[in-house]
């Protein structure tokens, strides 16, 4: 049996909606079951509110926190009920009592308001379990897409990369393609620069930075391309050229990998002792509480976490 704790986010957001129809929609078989933690009776406000009956493999845990659901809004115990809800799913990975962890979005205004100061799921779970070297992998559309720096601002990118960075990045990508069934499979590496610095004409991180961490990971004995540019590398990783793809900064990757797979976008984060992933969308707080949202990419994360937690955790 396959315990998935499952966090339902911002009350006020998607999270509740997608959260709810995915487990109640999919068919899991019986072998799953899921805990969902947050406001136990706002969360059932909701499932009346889209008319659904909650299954007997769905349990509600309740994480103390009194919040009224006022769909849309950015509220501070929205926010704080959401923290608790991460931590309490957590102690469960870590003490054995939950399989995996699928989160739901979480309002990052909202947590800055409730003076949780990090900037999102990532930073938060490698906290709370003292995880030093963890990464962000983003899967849809056909593509694997790994960053190395995350919520950044451009102009500070090239000052963020390392070739220690890079090197730990395609690292981590090499052991989340033994948990995906693609052990060996070659690692593409995109180029900072418009056409990989063009042999140093439009920039050097490529030569100083990207490809020697290339060959670092090499003597490692990972399978990866050179510095690639990432005007091509994403059609050539759709054609199958590469298992995955290691992206230097945040829309670098995701502007691809969004356009094709927008729907069914998954967030994992690497590295971890625990097995976690999430949908790959915001609390769309302009649709809360209309039970218009999808929950393909919900769907999408809780099937890789049930497939992730089959398998051995190379972080364990």
């Amino acid at each position: 049996m396959k315990r998935i704790g499952i966090t339902i986010g911002d009350i006020n957001g998607i999270g509740p909606e997608v959260a709810l129809k995915a487990v109640i929609q999919g068919n899991w078989g019986h072998d799953v079951e899921f805990m969902l933690y947050g406001p136990v009776t706002e969360i059932k406000r909701q499932v009346r509110a889209m008319g659904l009956e909650l299954p007997e493999f769905v349990h509600l845990r309740d994480v103390g926190i009194d919040v009224l659901w006022n769909p849309g809004e950015i509220e501070v115990d929205a926010s704080r009920a959401a923290e608790q809800a991460i931590r309490r799913v957590v102690e469960g990975c870590l003490s054995g009592d939950l399989d995996a962890m699928v989160t739901a979005p979480i309002c990052k205004e909202g947590f800055h308001k409730a003076g949780i100061n990090f900037p999102g799921h990532t930073e938060f779970l490698a906290e709370l379990t003292k995880t030093e070297n963890f990464g962000m992998m983003l899967i849809g559309g056909g593509l694997r897409v790994m960053l190395v720096t995350r919520h950044l601002p451009i102009s500070e990118v090239p000052q963020a990369l390392t070739r220690k960075m890079i090197v730990e990045h395609i690292q981590l990508t090499g052991e989340a393609l033994q948990l995906f069934g693609a052990e060996n499979g070659l690692i593409g590496v995109c180029g900072l620069n418009p056409h990989a610095g063009d042999g140093g004409v439009i920039g050097r991180e490529e030569i100083e930075l990207i490809n020697p961490a290339i060959k670092a990971a090499r003597e490692k004995g990972f399978n990866v391309t050179d510095a690639i540019p990432a005007d091509t590398i994403f059609y050539e990783a759709l054609r199958g050229d590469y298992a995955a793809v290691v992206a230097m900064y945040h829309d670098q990757g995701l502007g691809p990998l969004k356009m094709i797979g927008f729907d069914e976008g998954i967030n994992v984060t690497l590295g971890l002792p625990i097995i976690r992933t999430s949908p790959d969308h915001g609390t769309a707080f302009g649709i809360a509480g209309k039970n218009e949202a999808s929950p393909n990419s919900m769907k999408c994360a809780i099937e890789l976490a049930i497939e992730m937690a089959s398998n051995p955790n190379p972080w364990k």
